[in-house]
């Protein structure tokens, strides 16, 4: 389970170049935009890069991840922020606890892609935004084989009752809006 989980150093997650090609600010920002959020929950939030930026604009942020080590330095480096282990598949929150439930990098890696939107949904008010690498070979991140197609994505999420999808390209991924 969760053969792709990601286990790379912190110090490259949370590098300056990465955070770049991540347009960390600018995703917030599309998050955010045209909606009153107050909670968000990063699912698969990995060394806490954008939980942190999250906590720096709603009151209320939560994080998963699968790896307990990102979960403890998470904890570490944004305290504001409740953080637990768990599975994308498998979220250890109400229904609707969350505004805005965010998944950065996460898709390609999951198990199982139709229960973690069906979980993302669940646990959000308004709605579930992903970032994605785009279907293509590249140099950063992971191989073809593992990146999704966005109209799979997009028919997976119509597939689990979202009622519309917009995917946005950014520079170098796409940031995926379902609205629940």
């Amino acid at each position: 389970m969760h053969e792709r989980r990601y286990s790379a150093e912190i110090e490259r997650l949370r590098s300056p170049e990465r955070k770049q090609r991540l347009e960390v600010p600018r995703v917030i920002d599309l998050c955010l935009a045209g909606a009153q959020v107050h909670s968000v929950l990063d699912v698969g939030t990995g060394s806490g890069v954008f939980a942190e930026a999250f906590a720096e604009k709603v009151a209320t942020v939560a994080g998963i991840d699968a790896n307990p080590e990102m979960v403890k330095v998470s904890a570490e480096l944004v305290p504001k922020a409740n953080f637990q282990q768990a599975t994308a598949e498998s979220i250890p929150f109400a229904d609707k606890s969350f505004d805005l439930v965010f998944m950065g990098l996460v898709l390609h890696e999951v198990d199982d892609l139709k229960k973690t939107l069906s979980e993302a949904k669940r646990c959000a008010k308004r709605s579930v935004v992903a970032l994605e690498w785009p279907y293509k070979e590249e140099e950063a991140g992971p191989p073809l084989e593992h990146r999704l197609k966005s109209d799979d994505v997009a028919a997976m999420a119509k597939s689990v009752g979202y009622k519309a999808i917009t995917i946005i390209p950014l520079r170098d991924l796409l940031l995926y809006q379902f609205l629940v």
